[in-house]
This record gives C-alpha cells, structure tokens and sequence, in this order.
C-alpha cells in the first residue's frame, strides 16, 4: 500500500481554510498520475515541535500509482507548489504538506536528506499515525515491524490530535 500524509496550516485564495487546501490537493492528484483510492478522517493537529504557529489540519490517503517511489515524491512536491509551498524552514508552518510515507513496504536508506522509506519520522507523530490506523489498520513499520497500536501507544503525551466532525 502507498500512503500519503496530508497536513496545512496555512491557506490563500481561493481556499477558505487548511481543510479547503487539502481536499483540493487530494483532487489535484490525479493529473499527477497518483490516485487517491481511500482517505482517512481530518484531524486538528498541534504543530510538532510545538510553537505558536496555527494548528494544522491532517489525513493519510491510500493512493495508487504506477509511478516508482522516488517519482512518486517528485510528483507530490509538484503538487505542492502548484498550491503554493514554497520550502524555506523546517518545521515552518505550509499551505501544504505532502509526505510519502510508506511505498508497499520498501525500505530506501542512505539517499540524501530527501528521500528515505518509510518516513523517517512516521513512527513520532500523532499527526501521522491515528489517520494511518484509520487508512490501514493492520500496517506494520516495514523496518521494526510493529503494529501501528504499538507506535500510537509509545507516542509523546504531548502531541495532540483531534478529529474533525
């Protein structure tokens, strides 16, 4: 399975609001070669580190795509200028955030800063795990093969996830 994390904290026109800029990202992605096949609940999210930066707004999608994983990337980083995104900081608060997070269980080590699989903060944030559960429930980290309760239980007490009604 290919998982995705989308996160905003941040909007301009013609988007009301973060959710407003990740649903539309969600339909941009298909001119990308990426198809979403099944979304998780939106969560309201503290900012990790936390700072004073507005809450964000957060899913996982399940996508499909015949593109490799690396390109994969490339396409979502594409998506994300087209909205706006420019990378300056990290940890910066974004119009759009598009993580690949898993890519059918590869492991992909030692290719830059950039590019690493899974994610290699996947198993610290709130933000990432509680919608992944709710995408894939059954998933593994295909490193340490823990279940995803098992990360969600280990997860900092501070980090704060709500779901959106």
């Amino acid at each position: 399975m290919i998982l995705v994390a989308i996160g905003s904290n941040l909007f301009n026109p013609p988007y009301r609001s973060p959710l407003e800029v990740c649903k539309a990202a969600i339909k941009r992605m298909p001119h990308y070669g990426i198809r979403p096949v099944r979304l998780s609940a939106w969560y309201r999210t503290a900012p990790v580190p936390v700072s004073d930066q507005p809450w964000y707004t957060n899913a996982v999608v399940a996508v499909e795509t015949k593109l490799p994983a690396l390109e994969t990337l490339w396409k979502l980083h594409d998506i994300e200028s087209e909205f706006g995104r420019v990378r300056q900081h990290r940890f910066e608060a974004r119009i759009l955030d598009l993580d690949l997070i898993d890519y059918n269980g590869q492991v992909v080590e030692g290719q830059g800063m950039t590019f690493q699989l899974p994610h290699p903060r996947t198993t610290e944030r709130s933000f990432v795990l509680l919608p992944l559960r709710d995408v894939c429930p059954d998933w593994r980290h295909p490193v340490t093969d823990r279940t995803i309760d098992d990360l969600i239980a280990d997860l900092p007490k501070d980090q704060t996830a709500e779901p959106i009604a």
